[in-house]
């Protein structure tokens, strides 16, 4: 029987109700929560355990700021709050979420007029904010909505038979500090879900109301309800199966309205219901997470218009002009306040453009502003600082009516929040890039004194800059000779290459010329004009491609003493399909990374004019991969001498998208066979090369593991090769101290394998003295370092190596080390990082998409470790091996790989070897310091790495603003 249903009370809300508002280090969630719940008339008391306290305006709310509950664990942060609460119900509210209000009114009034009711609610619809939309997603279905048996049993298994999560509904105090006092401390917060469901249903009667209840923020990844609590009863395992059974026995024990249970029975009764929830789970009667309208807010008429999907469930309670009138108050606040990772994603690219269009140009008109600011109105009307520029513009040009309309939605926002979002945009990697290239451009002074020196030599080097306008488009080539115009250097001169009309008659002499072409015939067009050109160095660029303001300029001055310089990579920021920024720092030239992806490596080089034209130009056979194709055939013509990279971004360009491009396929081929090799070309992502040189020869390789004083790890490290090694041309030699512990030199007597050998030294000497001993024992042409702690992993490792190491100019290969975990423990070693020598990206998952791909693809690295390492014999001789002396407590392996660049050879790091070890680099100050003494220049800056990233946490992430030391470029 259902109980009455009443909505009036007897107290004043703020006397019957407290809203326990929780949140944890995400301010921006809660200063939406509190504004909602703020304006609640009962309490609410929010625990905020984030490190810092909160900064902004406090609501009537009553605020504890509560950090040392971060650690102790989300349950004595609950624990905590409840026992503050001193109204006869509460209601707990995550800081994303929205419980209506009158919902609370209408489940406090139905628990008031029916004291045998634990708790109420209603039902649940899940949203997600985007960047101008929501999403909105069926989560509860249709129930039994009142749970009102007098056996406290059938209560429970009937709520867990049709679950909806009760975490967040009306309960009787009484009844949460009871279940709190009562649950053990360090329960996991899934077991804490499902207890509380247990325990309120034994203890009283429930009742869901059919009604909306609460909008709650969908899971980005794994749902509380359809994961974690469905493992955390379903895994099978002898941890999950006695944490279920022990938990399963402390609820049966508690006590609660189930009575005549023993304890084995109580526990049987707590593990039925149980089953009663994972049926409910696997079926999906009652949880789900189902789009079902989309809500896209209309910028100009300030309202949502809503899309319905196929699928409509209207037995649910939300289909009502009220409900709706709700959801588009909710919309307001949610792209006013915006806070949501996934929202904060889509409005970096939003916020960017608009950022774009509120910079000033040189040829502004009153009309032109105010034209790019209705453009940046309509792609998000709730910035305020567009809005209020465009108010100004407005009642500039004497708009009153419409300058009035957008002081009223002024208004509407400054009464929700006078909060702007320039601060999260700041915090963004769009606005962080944005602040950064500010500090790249110079003064007033220094912008007079570089053109004096300029003038001084003729006026620096000259750029001809190609644009090609293969889709004519006249605002994007507008938008790159605009970015011309307003930078700091004038030495240039513009070819465009257009297959419209050309809006002016131009000549090869005119700064900026148009050149009429077609598809079929503008690579012919671009050689034509490169032989025309007067420039000293060629740059091909897109129309819609933006150069920064000082990147031109840095140019001119860094190659005015560059005579042996025949091209020159640079560094450039790219905007994402959403229109967000990211840099893409490259390295020093990088060979192998130039062959992996093309497409981010091979873009927009300064060429040198007659080195282009002396390589026969642009070829039309590869017209979708012009500038990789001419690269190559510049490496052909003079190896790698005079190719540069200059730690600069001179273009904010359109980021590529990686996918298989049959030119840039082609263009590796042609170039491999004209180094003699009948290579095979692979992609594991599209984009991505990797090259199998097919070495005719198959060489000795040897293997040297020092034996080290750790028995097991020298076990698995040899059972690793013997067992998981395809190539059959090695030799395993173990390089042995006459004090070897006992329990190593008993394992060493038991080994019999043609391919062992273990070689004792004659005197005791260091890990490195020892490698160097017993590589002049060595029968390979090919030496691999390995740690006696390190386990091969794939099969092909050697031939992985090999691939690389056969190649005349490499010297060295080294792998990707990984740990147990399956986390990232070294890969590539960084001059200079985190005050040392470091490696970038230790913690991410070995198969992580990071910075430009450069987990997943071969490339050329200072150092490698001695974890892993192939080097030719003869290289490794003829270097002298590694330093004993010096580096005898370690990075001796940095030693070498440096000595090999030294003596012009690459170091080529392949994530194609994966071998487990912690990837823990020495703890040797000494060696260290003699290192970054005897490798200033290298220490200095890494060419592998980039003087605009950080040395700092996992690496490559953009570095502290620092201003362009232009006197020191004049010197």
């Amino acid at each position: 029987m259902q109980g009455k249903s009443v909505s009036e009370h007897t107290l004043p809300l703020n006397e019957l109700l407290t809203v326990v508002l929780i949140s944890h280090n995400r301010p921006a969630f809660l200063r939406r929560a509190m504004k909602y719940y703020g304006a609640f008339p009962c309490k609410v008391l929010v625990l905020d355990s984030a490190t810092e306290h909160f900064q902004g305006e406090l609501p009537e709310v009553e605020y504890r700021h509560v950090p040392q509950f971060a650690y102790s664990g989300f349950q004595a942060k609950l624990a905590y709050g409840v026992d503050q609460v001193t109204t006869p119900y509460m209601v707990l509210a995550a800081d994303d979420d929205f419980i209506l209000l009158d919902a609370l009114f209408e489940s406090l009034g139905f628990l008031e007029a029916n004291q045998d009711y634990g708790m109420c609610h209603g039902y649940c619809l899940m949203y997600l904010a985007l960047g101008g939309s929501v999403n909105y997603y069926r989560r509860d279905k249709k129930v039994c909505e009142d749970y009102a048996s007098e056996r406290p049993q059938d209560r429970v298994v009937d709520y867990m038979r049709q679950y909806l999560p009760p975490f967040y509904a009306v309960t009787r105090t009484s009844l949460m500090k009871s279940w709190y006092s009562l649950l053990p401390p360090g329960t996991s917060f899934q077991w804490q879900e499902i207890g509380h469901v247990y325990y309120m249903l034994a203890c009283a009667k429930a009742r869901i109301l059919p009604m909306a209840y609460v909008v709650r923020e969908i899971n980005y990844g794994n749902s509380e309800h359809n994961t974690e609590v469905y493992h955390t009863l379903t895994y099978t395992d002898a941890k999950s199966v006695a944490e279920r059974e022990a938990f399963a026995q402390f609820l049966g024990a508690l006590p609660t309205a189930i009575k005549d249970l023993d304890a084995e029975q109580g526990k049987a009764f707590a593990l039925e219901s149980f089953e009663a929830m994972v049926d409910s789970l696997q079926t999906g009667r009652a949880l789900t997470a189902e789009l079902i309208f989309e809500s896209n807010w209309n910028q100009s008429l300030k309202v949502p218009e809503r899309r319905f999907g196929p699928k409509q469930y209207v037995e649910m309670p939300f289909y009502n002009q009220t409900f709706f009138d709700f959801l588009t108050r909710l919309e307001f606040m949610l792209h006013a306040m915006p806070a949501g990772r996934v929202q904060l994603q889509r409005l970096e690219g939003v916020w960017t453009q608009q950022a774009h269009l509120l910079r000033a140009r040189n040829n502004d008109t009153p009309e032109s502003v105010v034209d790019r600011l209705w453009q940046a109105h309509d792609r998000n009307a709730f910035n305020l600082t567009v809005v209020k520029r465009l108010a100004a513009q407005l009642q500039l040009l004497g708009e009153d009516d419409e300058a009035q309309t957008m002081g009223e939605w002024i208004a509407r926002l400054e009464a929700l929040s006078v909060e702007d979002h320039p601060p999260a945009f700041d915090n963004m990697q769009s606005g962080r890039l944005l602040k950064w290239l500010e500090t790249r451009e110079p003064d007033a002074q220094q912008a007079e004194s570089i053109a004096g020196h300029l003038a001084a030599n003729n006026g620096g080097p000259q750029f001809g800059i190609f644009l090609l306008d293969l889709d004519n488009d006249i605002d994007k080539l507008q938008a790159t000779l605009d970015s011309l115009v307003e930078g700091c250097s004038k030495a240039f001169k513009i070819v465009v290459f257009t297959t419209g009309e050309p809006p002016a008659a131009t000549t090869a002499q005119n700064t900026l010329h148009f050149v009429r072409v077609t598809p079929n015939n503008f690579v012919d067009k671009l050689n034509q004009s490169a032989r025309q050109s007067p420039c000293d160095w060629l740059l091909l660029a897109q129309a819609g491609d933006e150069f920064t303001a000082g990147g031109l300029l840095r140019a001119s001055l860094e190659l005015m003493s560059a005579a042996d310089i025949r091209a020159v990579a640079t560094d450039e920021i790219q905007r994402t399909a959403e229109g967000a920024l990211v840099d893409v720092f490259r390295p020093g030239f990088n060979l192998d990374l130039l062959q992996s992806i093309p497409a981010l490596m091979a873009r927009h080089w300064l060429i040198r004019r007659d080195v282009l034209i002396e390589v026969g130009g642009y070829q039309a056979d590869f017209s979708k991969a012009l500038e990789l194709d001419l690269l190559l055939r510049i490496i052909e013509q003079g190896g790698l001498a005079g190719l540069a990279h200059l730690d600069e971004p001179l273009l904010i360009t359109q980021a590529p998208v990686l996918e298989e491009n049959a030119d840039e396929r082609q263009a590796l081929l042609r170039h491999l066979g004209n180094r003699g090799y009948k290579a095979k070309i692979t992609s594991q992502e599209p984009g991505t090369y990797q090259v199998d040189y097919r070495h005719a020869e198959r060489p000795m390789v040897s293997i040297i593991v020092p034996a080290g004083d750790d028995q097991p790890a020298l076990q698995r490290c040899l059972d690793g090769v013997l067992l998981r090694t395809r190539y059959t041309r090695y030799e395993v030699l173990i390089a042995a101290n006459p004090n070897q512990s006992a329990a190593i030199n008993d394992w060493l007597g038991t080994l019999h394998n043609a391919r062992v050998r273990v070689l004792y030294a004659d005197q005791p000497l260091s890990e490195v003295a020892l490698c160097n001993a017993v590589s002049q024992e060595a029968q390979g042409e090919y030496l691999v370092l390995m740690a006696a702690d390190a386990e091969v992993v794939n099969p092909n490792w050697i031939e992985s190596l090999l691939n690389h190491a056969q190649r005349p100019e490499v010297g060295i290969v080294g792998a990707k080390l990984v740990n147990r975990d399956g986390k990232i423990a070294q890969a590539g070693l960084i001059l200079g990082m985190n005050g040392g020598v470091g490696s970038a990206f230790v913690g991410e998952k070995h198969d992580a998409s990071v910075y430009m791909q450069r987990l997943a693809v071969e490339q050329n690295y200072s150092a490698v470790s001695k974890v892993c390492l192939m080097v030719r014999k003869e290289l490794f001789d003829a270097l002298g091996g590694l330093d004993e002396v010096t580096f005898a407590d370690g990075f001796s392996d940095v030693d070498l790989c440096l000595k090999a660049g030294q003596a012009g050879y690459l170091t080529v790091w392949t994530p194609l070897v994966q071998v487990l070890h912690n990837g823990n680099l020495p703890q040797a100050p000494e060696s260290l310091a003699a290192l970054r003494e005897k490798w200033s220049t290298a220490f200095a800056q890494d060419s592998a790495y980039n003087a605009n990233l950080a040395l700092t946490g996992k690496g490559f992430t953009l570095g502290e603003s620092t201003p362009i030391n232009w006197a020191q470029l004049l010197a």
